[in-house]
């Protein structure tokens, strides 16, 4: 095991600087690094796949736990419509399409779904570094766009949940999809409000003995409980963890949290992507290559269209529903977690797994480039559209604009969320305690922050 081990992180670390040199994503020399220690480049694998592939599981854990630690609630409901419309408007549009080549590539309807499954959601990693490269964090599109990929994120967390169940039974009951998602919708609703009512007390209360041993050893504990009462209910080992993360994130530790589990999750998300690359054979990417330039075509054009329309019918300007849908024309982490959930229920068409990871590569190295095309394809947009259209484009400028500046100007007495909620229950003594403990849970991390 120790060998296994070392000969990963060096494998890693000596890919990952190359690729680095080559201002490449690190992700995608982990994946390298996993063809390597593979068995299929040398034909025999350097390392023992089962051992990978545990810590690899453990990896999916800890990356979707630091993902719902990002999540901000307050955030999400800020961008409100631009978040909804345009993460549906993608993960929607995506599905159809993915669906549509897969039935095109003849493949039968499970396998289809994953493969629309795997096609609709961006990498949340790859869109924040390639956003940070180019210097555009202080964009103003930069909040829809993180506010799209969390609703992406807690998205896919839920359809894991619906692939699994539609795998096993190897059929879609509308009825019964129907059930499941309000049991999974009540049951995230309870875990939730009950989390944000007693964990973030239970640290303010603990928070002058949690030194950093001991925080991150408690966030680990209430992860893996949350993971195994996930499991008992029925729903995935996935799921649990983004659920303690997103309970988490509203505690005034949360950013403490964060960054003590940031090394801890870059080790195991490595091993993760390394045992992703174990399993491609060079030898398929050759064969299926049509499939893969097929598949990377219909990311690109795809994202680009449905994160387009999503953003501007969700309200974004179109300089910036354009500079969003340019940065989300690549597939990643959750993709590679839906196709190792095809492979690990034994319904996956071995020929999807190289090249959903190859379309991934194709397209995370094409992003940055991509993207620099955003504001000439604007630019050539703006001249040469109709009449009526640039004076929709022009008259969403100034709304956004004349938004802007009202958000902007002081408060007075407008009422808050909190306030309404506090109003709404004034008469029931019982239920304005709770709800004033789910305020207060709610708006602490932002106070301590």
């Amino acid at each position: 095991m120790v060998q296994d081990l070392y000969i990963l992180m060096i494998t890693a670390a000596v890919v990952s600087i190359v690729f680095k040199f080559l201002k490449q994503p690190v992700v995608l020399g982990y994946i390298v690094a996993g063809v390597l220690v593979g068995p299929h480049l040398f034909g025999e694998t350097l390392v023992n796949a089962d051992n990978v592939k545990a810590w690899g599981d453990i990896g999916v854990l800890f990356v979707l736990f630091c993902i719902g630690l990002e999540f901000r609630l307050k955030n999400l409901i800020s961008s409100g419509k631009i978040a909804a419309v345009g993460a549906l408007t993608i993960i929607l549009g995506m599905m159809l399409l993915g669906y549509l080549v897969g039935q095109d590539a003849q493949l039968d309807m499970v396998n289809s779904l994953f493969l629309a499954g795997m096609l609709c959601m961006s990498s949340t990693t790859i869109v924040m570094k390639a956003i940070d490269e180019a210097g555009m964090k202080k964009e103003r599109f930069v909040k829809g766009a993180t506010s799209i990929l969390i609703v992406e994120d807690v998205v896919a967390v839920v359809l894991m949940v619906l692939l699994s169940s539609i795998a096993i039974r190897h059929q879609f009951e509308g009825a019964e999809l129907l059930n499941k998602v309000l049991v999974l919708a009540v049951t995230l609703a309870a875990w939730f409000i009950t989390g944000i009512l007693i964990i973030p007390t239970l640290i303010r209360l603990l928070k002058k003995h949690l030194n950093d041993e001991t925080l991150i050893i408690l966030s680990l504990g209430l992860c893996l409980g949350m993971v195994l009462t996930a499991e008992e209910a029925g729903f995935s080992s996935a799921l649990g963890a983004f659920v303690m993360g997103s309970i988490l994130a509203e505690t005034a530790e949360s950013h403490r949290i964060e960054k003590l589990m940031t090394p801890l999750k870059n080790v195991f998300a490595a091993i993760f992507f390394i045992s992703v690359g174990m399993l491609i054979n060079p030898t398929l990417l050759v064969e299926y290559w049509y499939s893969i330039l097929w598949v990377s075509l219909v990311i690109i054009v795809g994202m680009i269209l449905f994160g387009t329309l999503g953003c501007w019918w969700g309200g974004a300007t179109m300089r910036d529903s354009m500079l969003t849908s340019f940065s989300f024309v690549q597939i990643g982490e959750f993709s590679f977690i839906i196709a190792s959930l095809g492979t690990s229920l034994g319904v996956l068409n071995p020929m999807i797994y190289p090249i959903i990871v190859a379309s991934s590569v194709v397209t995370t190295f094409l992003t940055p480039y991509i993207m620099k095309a955003t504001l000439p394809s604007y630019n050539f947009l703006y001249h040469h559209a109709s009449a009526s259209l640039l004076a929709k484009i022009d008259q969403r400028e100034q709304q956004v604009a004349a938004a802007e500046a009202e958000a902007a100007k002081p408060s007075g007495d407008k009422k808050t969320l909190a306030d309404k909620a506090r109003h709404a229950v004034r008469n029931t003594f019982f239920l304005k305690r709770l709800v004033n403990l789910f305020i207060k849970n709610m708006s602490a991390h932002d106070e301590n922050a």
